[in-house]
């Protein structure tokens, strides 16, 4: 039982993975997309639940959500056809989350990310975010990603500055 976390959160980046080989936006494509939003909150939730909580298995959950979100970019980024001000407050926002790693790295000597509430906001909002495209226009839900993406960046760069200590769930700003 105490691996079961770190192989579910394993299984999103095989998951991932493979839907670079599966036609965008397909029955396939939404099937595989769900199976790796659901190890993203089952991963976690058993991890809990039996008390297996471990550093590893934050950082392997950290690094199942980059790959997901560095498949998802490769995938949708033709389909979606940002705007230039769009990609470039991805690329902020890729730069704030960088420096936040830079000084977590620093810092505390090992590579991390925060579970706060608005890095787990910003994943509920990604996740939704291909499945309201055939819905909702492509540029207002680029404009709701980036504005939530926005804050937690900025949220965890301030965490990482002021923080003394590594505490991977951090659950906000204020430290509650």
């Amino acid at each position: 039982m105490k691996t079961l976390p770190n192989c579910i959160s394993f299984s999103r980046i095989i998951f991932s993975l493979i839907l670079i080989f599966v036609k965008p936006l397909s029955i396939t494509f939404y099937v595989i997309y769900i199976i790796c939003g659901s190890s993203d909150i089952t991963d976690g939730f058993i991890a809990r639940k039996t008390k297996t909580t471990s550093t590893l298995g934050a950082k392997l959950d950290s690094i199942a959500d980059l790959v997901m979100i560095v498949v998802l970019l490769f995938i949708l980024y033709p389909i979606i056809n940002p705007s230039t001000e769009i990609i470039i407050g991805i690329i902020l926002i890729a730069i704030i989350r960088l420096a936040s790693m830079v000084i977590a790295l620093k810092k505390y000597k090992t590579f991390t990310c925060l579970h706060t509430y608005g890095n787990k906001i910003t994943g509920i909002v990604l996740f939704i975010f291909p499945i309201s495209l055939p819905y909702v226009h492509t540029t207002v839900l680029l404009y709701i990603l980036c504005t939530v993406a926005s804050i937690s960046a900025i949220e965890e760069l301030i965490i990482q500055l002021t923080s003394s200590k590594l505490n991977l769930n951090i659950k906000n700003i204020f430290g509650k």
